[in-house]
């Protein structure tokens, strides 16, 4: 009898735990946002996750890798929560092709920079002087990127450029723009702002006479993506991301000291840390969101 009162405890007390989880079950909170690769959105998608984890409660935020070209149409579904690193006016045609997508304010409080550029030991300063060099190739990224398309599309064409645009991953690109920069080769690759490799290198971008770049030569905005209907399903991350904001040398410094830790969680976790004066107002709007 005895033995038998013990079990009949312990399943009730079992039963009472998962009743208990399951009244809470509101307060287990999880999110997908998604990481194209690039080092800015590597960096602000860990710097999301560290903060929503440690100081608003998250049991889980997922980093989902995603191709640049799937990434809208992860959001448009629902697949992903939030996608952080939509340029504006270069992703405008992926974020014309999502309709169940939001819009969040602009995160990136300075000037974009992007196109085509060259060390600054690189004795020129105009696209329409690469014949000029011994450059045989132009460094690039992901092929689902706009400049991925309008370099070889428009701008070999524009000014009948001998070099070839080679298609890379953005971290093949930099390893190989490293390996090149110290030997102090000469090449051509596709530099942005912002981005630690203006920090790491002395870099010339190249002026576009032709303006065969368009709108990839004006300053972007950068901005975030979420769901429909996310908002209402999760008001404290809304808030936080929509409150997140950061200045060219804020986005510099994180990703330098993502780069020295060597693990984006424990980088954006130290630079949080070392920051709090930037990070409190995001977190203070969210903790306002989970409090109406």
């Amino acid at each position: 009898m005895k033995e038998g009162r013990k079990l009949l405890a312990v399943i009730l007390v079992l039963m009472i735990s998962v009743l208990v989880a399951g009244c809470g079950g509101s307060s287990s909170k999880e999110l997908k946002i998604a990481d194209i690769g690039w080092d800015e959105n590597t960096a602000v998608a860990n710097l999301t996750k560290v903060l929503l984890e440690d100081e608003l409660g998250y049991d889980n935020v997922t980093i989902q890798n995603v191709d640049l070209g799937l990434v809208f149409k992860g959001v448009d579904t629902g697949d992903l929560d939030a996608f952080q690193d939509v340029w504006l006016p270069n992703h405008r045609e992926l974020l014309s092709e999502a309709n169940n997508v939001e819009r969040l304010g602009d995160w990136y409080q300075g000037k974009t920079e992007f196109g085509i550029g060259v060390p600054s030991y690189v004795n020129n300063t105009s696209i329409d002087q690469l014949n000029d060099t011994n450059i045989t190739e132009i460094l690039g990224i992901e092929p689902g990127a706009v400049i991925s398309e309008k370099i070889p599309n428009d701008v070999i064409p524009a000014y009948n450029l001998k070099q070839k645009y080679v298609e890379s991953s953005t971290a093949g690109m930099l390893a190989e723009v490293q390996r090149r920069y110290d030997n102090k080769e000469e090449f051509a690759f596709v530099p942005w702002k912002p981005h630690w490799m203006n920090q790491r290198y002395n870099i010339r971008y190249l002026s576009d006479p032709k303006d065969a770049l368009g709108d990839l030569t004006q300053s972007a905005e950068i901005t975030g993506i979420v769901r429909n209907g996310f908002e209402n399903d999760d008001p404290v991350a809304y808030a936080f991301m929509n409150n997140l904001t950061l200045t060219e040398n804020q986005v510099n410094d994180l990703e330098d000291t993502i780069n020295s830790a060597g693990d984006p969680k424990e980088g954006a976790r130290q630079w949080a840390k070392n920051n709090p004066n930037v990070v409190q107002p995001w977190i203070d709007a969210a903790k306002n969101a989970q409090g109406s």
